[in-house]
């Protein structure tokens, strides 16, 4: 296992991990397998998307923003209960097969870490079986 440690430098913001896992891919005794990313923070998400257009990642963002209303009466004392909202929808861990040392994604696929509560030192760990 390794783990990462990421410096996002905005309160919401999508960056690709892509390099990192298959980085890490590369250095293992298996050529196949599947790969385990995952992130133990309650305020940040993965997600697996189009890495081609980079206005992409900036509609998830707005699609959220959109979805989950800032404008409600929350309770939680910390004021980011959207940032919660966000990680509960794209979930907290991705797993991607593996084939000869590469990552089995689609054409315009990328890995990515969605920071919802920023800006924050994160990590995030990569495994594979």
């Amino acid at each position: 296992m390794q783990i990462h440690t990421i410096n996002t430098s905005k309160k919401e913001q999508i960056i690709d991990v892509t390099s990192n896992i298959s980085d890490f891919i590369k250095e293992q005794e298996k050529d196949s397998g599947i790969c385990y990313i995952y992130v133990p923070h309650t305020t940040v998400g993965l997600s697996i998307n189009e890495n081609a257009d980079p206005d992409v990642k900036l509609d998830i963002i707005l699609g959220l923003n959109d979805i989950v209303n800032n404008n409600l009466p929350y309770k939680h004392i910390e004021g980011n209960s959207t940032a919660h909202i966000k990680s509960l929808l794209l979930g907290n861990s991705v797993n991607v097969f593996f084939e000869n040392k590469n990552l089995i994604l689609g054409t315009w696929q990328s890995i990515y870490f969605c920071e919802f509560d920023g800006p924050r030192k994160r990590k995030f760990y990569i495994k594979v079986l």
